[in-house]
């Protein structure tokens, strides 16, 4: 009977499915950027030669969101996604951190919330004198905002997507919440959850990858890829190939932040 017990409750805690990319697909996830523009460099030329090195594919690249914030060039990790995106299909997710910069240029609240939590980074790699930054006031620095930031970088910020599907596998920046159908998940889920889906049974049919929750080494189980290794700390920028039911990492390794210069 105990041996009943624990066959019955093993095969309901692993999902039969395996995760499968439609054949002829190739694709790529880059987890958290969060402004590390030089591992981001980095990481297209081992993605492109990594690509290189197999049979031709159908290719998708994915950046999972938060590619704004912490690090120290933000300005210039929008404008090199978007000339990648320019070469080879680079889809993009927004994450929680784009939320937050978009949301700023209009709510004094969502600024006061982006400031702390690396958005001063992020506007001083814009045009911004950092002596006039810690001079003017919130509705002064919208302003400045306004002006410093790009047109184009706030309208490809706001085309970034919220869900990315392809095969069996499900793109999102956070994660999904637990028991509630993929196509009504909310977006504040997709974009903000943590412990409740971390912590959750993989008992799914599909499975996630995601960024948002920082590791010391990219988490890979069946149902289940985490792939924000915290880079603008760190300095670890990791990826995940997929092909097929196929998967392999791919990392970059920079200076931490605390020691570059």
């Amino acid at each position: 009977m105990l041996k009943l017990l624990r066959s019955l409750f093993e095969s309901r805690a692993e999902p039969e499915v395996i995760p499968t990319v439609p054949e002829g697909q190739r694709v790529y996830a880059v987890g958290d950027i969060h402004g590390r523009c030089d591992l981001l460099y980095r990481m297209i030329a081992r993605i492109e030669a990594d690509e290189a090195a197999r049979a031709p594919a159908d290719t998708t690249v994915i950046l999972l969101g938060d590619l704004v914030d912490r690090g120290p060039d933000s300005a210039g990790v929008i404008a090199t996604a978007r000339e990648w995106a320019k070469r080879r299909r680079v889809r993009i997710l927004a994450g929680n951190h784009e939320e937050m910069f978009l949301g700023s240029f209009e709510r004094e609240d969502t600024l006061r919330h982006f400031l702390r939590h690396g958005g001063r980074e992020t506007l001083l790699s814009y045009p911004i004198d950092p002596e006039l930054y810690t001079r003017t006031t919130l509705d002064e620095l919208q302003a400045i905002m306004r002006e410093a930031v790009p047109a184009e970088d706030i309208a490809f910020m706001e085309a970034m997507e919220d869900r990315i599907q392809i095969g069996d596998y499900v793109f999102v920046h956070a994660g999904v919440r637990p028991g509630i159908p993929l196509e009504e998940q909310k977006i504040s889920d997709l974009r903000w959850i943590r412990g409740e889906f971390i912590e959750s049974p993989e008992l799914r049919e599909f499975a996630v990858v995601h960024g948002h929750t920082i590791m010391e080494a990219p988490h890979v189980s069946q149902m289940r890829i985490g792939l924000d290794t915290g880079a603008f700390s760190s300095g670890l920028l990791s990826a995940v190939g997929l092909e097929g039911t196929a998967r392999w990492l791919i990392s970059v390794q920079g200076e931490p932040a605390a020691e570059a210069a």
